[in-house]
């Protein structure tokens, strides 16, 4: 299991769900991990409790974004795999959306993903995998979602633009589109566990593997595309939520 033994790893919004996830995926293969979040002290917290490093960052902010890149060079040298994972959701019917809503999805999900591997072509190994978060609602998109989706479908469209800049230097470029995954947002707004069940069932009901996700499901394959054995995959965007897009 240390097939990605001394190679760099950095994670954006690494201290919780698919972010974290992947971190322990990564460190238990053999990586030097190192995760940034917005937040310091759970961005801190989750380093502590996975053995990885953390620095603070904040995705939407190009400023935070050149510092991070910045001092992952100074402290950690070259990148062999970059994880662009933050992102935030956002719900609302097109006639209702603010402005502020519509800026929140885009400048951490669009601009933020954009530069933050714009800042870290510099430090790329040749040969480095990148791969970003995207969603399966980028191909599916649904009532209430139009800019969460359009955030995703246009940051898969800069994915294999960047696959095709970044061939030259051998360095792969992905997306991973997971659809309902579990993880520990729904509790965390508060949400009683009979009520999170009745989502929950709502949601599988449209998912032909009648089951949700798991955030440990991603990080197996955002850990495969970043070793040797997805070495002719790049500018690919793998769906996973059992078979919901295909209905």
């Amino acid at each position: 299991m240390d097939n990605l033994k001394n190679k760099v790893a950095v994670i954006t919004g690494g201290n919780s769900g698919i972010g974290y996830a992947t971190a322990k995926q990564l460190k238990e293969q053999g990586a030097n991990v190192i995760i940034t979040g917005r937040r310091k002290e759970a961005i801190e917290k989750a380093a502590l409790e996975l053995g990885v490093n953390a620095i603070t960052a904040d995705q939407s902010n190009i400023l935070d974004i050149e510092k991070l890149a910045a001092q992952v060079k100074a402290d950690f040298g070259s990148v062999d795999i970059l994880f662009i994972n933050a992102g935030i959701a956002g719900l609302g019917m097109i006639e209702q959306t603010t402005e502020e809503l519509y800026d929140n999805i885009m400048n951490v999900n669009l601009k933020g993903a954009f530069f933050t591997l714009s800042k870290f072509i510099p430090n790329l190994k040749d040969g480095a995998s990148v791969v970003f978060l995207s969603s399966n609602t980028a191909s599916m998109p649904g009532p209430g979602s139009s800019v969460y989706s359009a955030s995703k479908t246009a940051l898969n469209s800069f994915m294999r633009s960047a696959a095709l800049e970044l061939a030259p230097r051998k360095i792969r470029v992905n997306s991973v589109s997971p659809g309902p995954t579990q993880t520990e947002v729904m509790n965390k707004v508060g949400l009683d566990e009979t009520t999170v069940k009745g989502i929950m069932d709502v949601v599988v009901e449209k998912v032909p593997l009648k089951q949700m996700g798991k955030a440990e499901d991603v990080a197996k394959m955002v850990s495969h595309l970043s070793s040797d054995a997805a070495v002719f995959m790049t500018g690919a965007d793998v769906i996973m939520d059992g078979g919901m897009s295909l209905g």
